[in-house]
């Protein structure tokens, strides 16, 4: 594994935009998996009612169609967890809304799920840090 900032969660990547940890690679052989049989529908489509209800009230589309059911459009929805916020976390939909929820809660941990509204296929796309960082010194 690197130690370059851009693939240490919460570091900032040279062009001043918080490092992403990216979860496609996970994806694909969950998807292919899936597609050899291994994995059933039951195993890959489990979805909790709670992102589902907020997939299909807030998500945003991504133009892309499930791998699953391979009919329905896929959303987006964005979760930030964070000391202040409530344990649920708290759905943002764009940067001004999480730049809000920054300023007022500090660190915050990101998450960007991609949902089916359909039939319950969900998958991380990628984790993110954004807000002030506390330093540390070594030795203390």
């Amino acid at each position: 594994m690197s130690s370059r900032p851009d693939f240490v969660p919460g570091a900032t990547s040279s062009d001043g935009l918080p490092a992403q940890v990216d979860y496609r690679l996970t994806r694909n052989a969950v998807l292919s998996q899936f597609h050899r049989g291994r994995l059933s529908k039951l195993d890959v489509c489990d979805a909790h009612p709670e992102l589902l209800r907020v997939a299909r009230t807030l998500g945003r589309p991504t133009g892309e169609t499930c791998p699953i059911c391979e009919s329905t459009p896929l959303v987006h929805v964005s979760y930030a967890f964070g000391r202040h916020l409530s344990p649920g976390g708290s759905h943002f939909a764009d940067t001004a809304e999480l730049s809000k929820l920054s300023r007022r809660a500090g660190e915050l941990a990101c998450y960007v799920v991609e949902v089916c509204p359909a039939c319950s296929w969900n998958h991380l796309v990628r984790t993110f840090a954004v807000g002030p960082r506390r330093r540390t010194t070594a030795g203390r």
